[in-house]
C-alpha cells in the first residue's frame, strides 16, 4: 500500500518493512536477530527454525525491491553475540546492498564490529524533511519515522472475536514500523481519531480507521 507522507511517497509491506521509492531505500526497525537463541540459552522451549524467519523475510523483500540501500532502524540485534551473529556476519558478505544502522536500546554490541563488516553506524539519520530514529522522537519541522514500539492493533468482529496484529502506526508528524522479527511481540495501540491504522496480513496492508 503506497503512503504519501510529508512530501515523499512510501511503500508499506506486509512483512513491516517500508520502502522509500525516491530513495531507492529499505527502511526496517526491530528485526532483534539473536532473541530466540538468548531464550533458548535462558531455558525456553523455542524451535531453533524461528531465529532463521528473519533473513527469509530480508531475503524476500530485498529481493522484491532490489533497494540501494537498507536502513536497520534500530534493535537489529536483541543483546550480546549468540548463534545469530555469525549467521548474520556470513548473510551479510553476501550482500551488495549499502546498510545502515540507528542505533536502538538492544544495540550492546560495540559498533566498531558492525563497521567491521561494512556497516555504516549512526544515532539518527536526517534525509530532507524526514528524521529517522530508533525511539519515536519529535522536532520542528521534520517528519519522524521510527520504530521501537512494536506497534499491534485488536481488531474485533461482531461476534466478540478478536484478532492482534502487528501494524503501521502513522500520526500526524510521526510514522512508527512494525518490528520486523518474528518472535517480538506486540504493544496494542489506541489511536487518536487524527492518527491512522495499517495492519498486517499474510500478504496484505488493510487501512483500519
Amino acid at each position: 500500500m503506497k503512503l504519501n507522507y510529508g512530501d515523499q511517497e512510501f511503500i508499506m509491506h506486509s512483512s513491516g518493512c517500508l520502502y522509500w521509492p525516491s530513495r531507492e531505500a529499505l527502511l526496517i526497525a526491530d528485526v532483534h536477530f539473536g532473541k530466540v537463541d538468548h531464550f533458548r540459552k535462558n531455558g525456553s522451549a523455542l524451535p531453533s527454525r524461528v531465529g532463521l524467519e528473519n533473513f527469509k523475510k530480508l531475503n524476500i523483500v530485498l529481493k522484491e525491491f532490489d533497494p540501494k540501500a537498507l536502513i536497520f532502524l534500530g534493535d537489529l540485534f536483541h543483546s550480546t553475540q549468540n548463534k545469530d551473529w555469525e549467521r548474520f556476519k556470513n548473510w551479510v558478505e553476501h550482500q551488495t546492498v549499502d546498510m545502515t544502522l540507528i542505533v536502538g536500546n538492544h544495540d550492546i554490541i560495540p559498533h566498531y564490529q558492525f563497521e567491521d563488516i561494512g556497516f555504516k553506524v549512526v544515532k539518527e539519520l536526517f534525509v530532507d524533511a524526514i528524521f529517522l530514529t530508533h525511539h519515536p522522537e519529535e522536532k520542528p519541522n521534520f517528519y519522524n519515522i521510527c520504530g521501537h514500539l512494536h506497534p499491534g492493533y485488536r481488531l474485533v468482529g461482531m461476534g466478540r472475536q478478536h484478532l492482534k496484529l502487528s501494524c503501521f502506526y502513522k500520526r500526524k508528524y510521526q510514522l512508527i514500523l512494525p518490528a520486523f522479527g518474528a518472535f517480538t511481540g506486540l504493544f496494542l495501540i489506541e489511536p487518536e481519531e487524527e492518527e491512522k491504522v495499517y495492519v498486517l496480513s499474510e500478504d496484505v496492508v488493510h487501512s483500519v480507521n
